[in-house]
């Protein structure tokens, strides 16, 4: 029963996140949410577009990131549309993040939020800032590889 995999449903992808920074590693981690969070997550109203996470006291926090009101419920009991939530990362993976932060002057970013079953995850990633000539590099790729599957399907 334990070997089971759990179906994943992609909530919120941070495609800009792949663009501006050269991804190094990535991590898995649960977030502490509130209910109303949960319902709106499980409605994709989530934007990870601004957000990023850092490491405080020990903790994980994940700052910036806009998780809309619950439409259906009061707004007395609704929660803060950008409040920082923590992240729910082992002991080992946060020391391990600090030394790679402070050492390598790296950032941690989200690149998805997603089910995993029925908790909500995000995927971390540990990422260097790219240059510009780096950006334009990319787009460049990107462009010849549109041009060669053009070019496939022609033939």
């Amino acid at each position: 029963m334990g070997n089971q995999k759990q179906p994943i449903k992609i909530i919120s992808n941070n495609r800009k996140a792949r663009f501006l920074y050269e991804i190094l590693e990535t991590y898995e981690a649960g977030i502490a949410l509130a209910g109303t969070e949960v319902k709106s997550i499980r409605a994709g109203k989530v934007n990870l577009g601004d957000g990023y996470a850092l490491i405080q006291k020990g903790a994980a926090w994940l700052l910036n990131v806009n998780i809309s009101p619950y439409q259906a419920s009061s707004q007395y009991f609704n929660h803060e549309p950008c409040r920082s939530r923590k992240l729910l990362l082992h002991r080992k993976e946060i020391n391990q993040l600090i030394g790679k932060i402070e050492q390598k002057g790296l950032t941690l970013v989200p690149l998805k939020m997603y089910l995993k079953g029925s908790l909500v995850k995000v995927s971390l990633g540990l990422g260097r800032g790219k240059k510009l000539h780096d950006k334009r590099e990319t787009v460049k790729r990107r462009q010849d590889e549109r041009e060669i599957s053009r070019a496939m399907k022609q033939c």
